[in-house]
């Protein structure tokens, strides 16, 4: 009661203290978006040729993920806090994917579907920001919402 006196004959202080106690109590609790689960993540990179397939991450709310490859998929595990992220893959399947036709995964893309995922194996951290979602690590990734 004593603060509210002291306050009273000075409003434009008041309105000061009241502003920055919202701001606290708003920003310092959210700080960052929530994950987007169930939402197809595209890696915001450019295609590489012969096909038009890209890597993407998809990951349920109970961790479970499937990680689409250059040529290859996975499934693998992903734990999350607030800032904190790890991904456990699972190995690359010894075979191609039976939709892939011959030429369509090439050594250069069988070599970016391994380095991927060593380097997936190693992010720690994640932020979301609108319609994208930064990994980082010793490499960053940046996914994008897909809208298909």
């Amino acid at each position: 009661m004593t603060d509210i006196r002291l306050l009273a004959g000075r409003p434009a202080v008041a309105i000061c203290v009241l502003a920055a106690g919202l701001f606290a109590a708003g920003g310092a609790g959210r700080a960052t978006e929530p994950f987007p689960f169930d939402q197809e993540l595209l890696l915001d990179t450019r295609p590489m040729p012969p096909v038009k397939r890209m890597p993407v991450l998809l990951v349920a709310p109970n961790g479970a993920a499937t990680i689409d490859l250059w040529c290859q998929t996975v499934k693998g595990r992903v734990e999350l806090s607030d800032t904190a992220i790890r991904i456990a893959p699972g190995p690359l399947p010894d075979g191609l994917p039976q939709y892939m036709s011959d030429g369509q995964c090439t050594p250069e893309r069988r070599q970016a579907d391994v380095d991927t995922l060593a380097a997936l194996a190693q992010v720690t951290g994640w932020r979301a920001r609108g319609d994208a979602v930064v990994l980082s690590g010793p490499k960053t990734f940046r996914f994008r919402l897909s809208t298909n």
